[in-house]
């Protein structure tokens, strides 16, 4: 029997799939991928993303504005934030955090946005989901603060920075998110970085339909690919996959209380 495997994080309202869905997540099911989180990344999609987590069994949603969608247009408000997390449904709050690597959107507002984020976390004990990239000093900086002002939960998804980003986030009590990338040839550093991470802390996830891992990179990402990041997982920290994937679905189920485990 396959072990239990949760994608924590995938855009299934993305273009990518808008002819596939039903079959994307059939293959999943058969791949052991019974639980996925389908992710938010600006308020104009919620409704879109929510509908897919409502009509699929096993498959849940976050409400949140990923900061390259943070702007003058639309700047996170934590009331509206805190209101869609009363779907069901509705289990985390992002993908919010920084990217400093596109410059998207002016810092300081990416920043009004991240704070508002987590006040929603806050107020709600639902998990925040941060995106961070060239931005690990800013990010654990306000992570810190924060967590001074009022306890909140999370996790770094997609983790492909530096050492001292996954030890700060864990010492706050967060979690990290692996993705397929870990597969990639010059990925050697994050897989050490990766090796020295505690079990307790893991969860994975695709990111998809981004960072398709090996032996599918370059092509479209799927939930059912979870499985290859699962068993890299496992040879890392030289134990069994059943073994990674059932700590890594007891960790997703710790953090994301509000999702209910498959019968």
């Amino acid at each position: 029997m396959m072990p239990l495997l949760v994608d924590s994080h995938c855009h299934l309202n993305f273009p990518d799939y808008k002819d596939d869905l039903d079959e994307v997540i059939g293959r999943a099911r058969e791949a052991g991928v019974e639980v996925m989180q389908t992710i938010c990344t600006s308020m104009g999609e919620f409704e879109e993303v929510h509908g897919i987590a409502a009509r699929y069994e096993g498959v849940y949603c976050s409400v949140g504005v990923h900061p390259n969608e943070s702007g003058d247009a639309e700047i996170a408000n934590k009331d509206e934030l805190v209101a869609r997390t009363k779907h069901p449904k509705v289990i985390g709050i992002g993908e919010t955090g920084l990217d400093y690597h596109y410059e998207n959107s002016p810092r300081e507002i990416q920043k009004q946005s991240f704070l508002a984020h987590i006040a929603a976390a806050r107020e709600t004990g639902l998990p925040l989901i941060v995106h961070t990239r060239d931005a690990d000093e800013d990010t654990i900086a306000i992570l810190a603060e924060e967590m001074q002002r009022g306890a909140f939960t999370g996790l770094i998804h997609c983790f492909s920075t530096s050492k001292y980003l996954a030890e700060k986030a864990i010492e706050l009590g967060l979690y990290i998110s692996i993705a397929g990338i870990i597969s990639f040839k010059k990925a050697e550093e994050l897989r050490e970085i990766i090796r020295d991470l505690p079990m307790d802390r893991l969860l994975v996830e695709t990111d998809a339909p981004y960072l398709a891992p090996a032996p599918y990179r370059g092509k479209r990402n799927e939930p059912s690919y979870v499985k290859y990041t699962s068993k890299l997982v496992a040879e890392l920290h030289g134990i069994s996959e059943e073994a990674c994937a059932t700590q890594t679905t007891e960790n997703f189920f710790r953090l994301f209380t509000k999702a209910k485990r498959p019968a």
